[in-house]
């Protein structure tokens, strides 16, 4: 029979043995709970990361293809946000309809994009969509084209050309050219009606006419922005007034392109019989003036990617952004300063 001692000793070598069990126990727990969290902690990290490397979706509504100019603002815009990671680009082309344009701010308001470009086809008829977009909280920019709104917080900026300074710097070029004491008749190849572009580079134009009694726009009307219905316009001005015309101020360069075609047509020689002035800058009109064919390019630059691409990586940021984000642009007289500028042309 064992005695109390050998007893005791068996009863504190298993409560010890118990205890070390015990603990060992606690330790696993302890170690598979930290375990747990540190692999909780990297899940949490790893959604951080994700979440901020999402893409800045941009829904740009484009007017259409009407002109050279409109095709390398789309390819600018195209360019820059989808060669860029940082931005998912969903394009949609209104061809030339605001109603397309409405449409189209609506699947982008539906589909919840970070940043609305829009290129308003017209200044008037936008309060209610986008009402719809600042009432989202989705930052509407314009570009190159504004708008007439009585709340302008329902765009955050605008981007692009001052207009009326466009058709300010046509019309003194153009008398600079002629000289202020010769009569001067002038037919106006006009935008697309209600566009801003052509309301401010009508209004900028007749600024400088209006203060020179030798100078008269004879002829207004709208071509469209378009080649075709330039040459159009153009051969209807001629039919009425042909002997009478000294200069063509045409709001694009494509109007201007098809008004040199209706000039040759009628047997008359344009850059010479009849001055050409006109705006944008593409390739075209370079190698017109080159040509002797047409004589001034004020210059309305459409290379408009990187501006939108800063500004909205800004905007995503927090950061404040100027209300109008102005392009840099010049003047080109002559064939010598076509011929100068036209290898750095883009468009």
């Amino acid at each position: 029979m064992k005695s109390i001692k050998q007893v005791f000793l068996i009863l504190v070598t298993t409560l010890s043995f118990v205890l070390i069990l015990s603990a060992c126990n606690t330790e696993n727990t302890n170690s598979t709970n930290e375990n747990n969290e540190t692999d909780n902690n990297s899940e949490e990290v790893s959604n951080d990361n994700e979440a901020s490397s999402d893409p800045i979706v941009v829904g740009f509504s484009q007017i259409g293809a009407e002109s050279g100019w409109r095709t390398a603002e789309t390819e600018s815009i195209k360019e820059t946000l989808e060669n860029d990671p940082q931005f998912e680009l969903k394009f949609s082309d209104a061809q030339q309809k605001q109603e397309n344009q409405i449409k189209a701010l609506r699947n982008f308001i539906a589909q919840q994009v970070d940043i609305i470009a829009l290129a308003p086809v017209v200044e008037s008829g936008w309060e209610t969509v986008l009402t719809e977009a600042q009432e989202a909280d989705i930052p509407v920019i314009l570009l190159d084209r504004g708008i007439e709104v009585e709340d302008e917080s329902l765009y955050t900026s605008f981007i692009g050309s001052d207009f009326i300074l466009e058709g300010e710097n046509a019309a003194k070029e153009l008398i600079n050219l002629i000289g202020e004491d010769e009569e001067t008749n002038i037919v106006e190849l006009q935008g697309t009606v209600g566009a801003s572009a052509a309301n401010d580079r009508m209004e900028g134009f007749a600024n400088i006419i209006d203060g020179n009694d030798n100078y008269n726009i004879i002829k207004s009307q709208t071509g469209e922005f378009t080649r075709s219905k330039g040459k159009e316009v153009m051969e209807a001005f001629l039919k009425s007034d042909g002997e009478n015309i000294d200069a063509v101020y045409a709001h694009n360069d494509d109007m201007a392109l098809g008004a040199i075609q209706a000039i040759e047509e009628y047997g008359l020689k344009p850059g010479e019989d009849i001055k050409i002035v006109s705006v944008d800058g593409i390739g075209d009109i370079f190698e017109a003036v080159i040509a002797g064919k047409a004589n001034i390019i004020v210059e309305c630059n459409p290379l408009l990617g990187p501006q939108l691409a800063q500004a909205a990586k800004d905007l995503m940021e927090g950061k404040e952004i100027e209300r109008w984000i102005k392009t840099d642009e010049t003047v080109f007289v002559g064939a010598e300063e076509a011929e100068a500028a036209l290898p750095d042309r883009k468009y």
